[in-house]
């Protein structure tokens, strides 16, 4: 069966490279799957959780927006911040999940809400990839 090479890139370095049999990923759309021989894509992606199927084997990482490229079954995703599922502090992500909320519920400028929102939305998915990369 054929495979798809994956590399999830920071600004820092490799996050991830592997021959995988599938991935899934939030893109802004929605979530999206892609399988060998897939259509050549370039979307835009969602603070999120991005799954990997190795081998029957699933591989969850965060993925904080950024970039999918796929073609030849070759994919990319450019990201600003990711992590491996495995390597997330699911206490320190559930205290910044409890942070974010309690500055929504103060009801600050605009700014606030929105910066307090994005820290949400990352908290969850890392809580998510934490939980799921046991």
């Amino acid at each position: 069966m054929k495979k798809i090479n994956l590399k999830i890139i920071t600004q820092q370095k490799v996050i991830y490279e592997n021959e995988v049999d599938a991935f899934y990923t939030t893109a802004e759309d929605g979530m999206i799957g892609i399988l060998p021989n897939h259509l050549p894509l370039i979307c835009p992606l969602k603070v999120g959780v991005t799954k990997a199927v190795v081998d029957k084997e699933d591989v969850f990482f965060t993925t904080m927006g950024g970039i999918l490229q796929f073609k030849d079954n070759n994919a990319v995703i450019l990201t600003d911040l990711a992590e491996l599922g495995t390597d997330i502090d699911e206490a320190r992500a559930k205290e910044a999940y409890e942070r974010a909320k309690a500055k929504l519920a103060a009801h600050a400028e605009k700014t606030e809400i929105l910066r307090a929102q994005f820290a949400l939305s990352k908290a969850i998915a890392r809580i998510t990839a934490a939980k799921r990369g046991r």
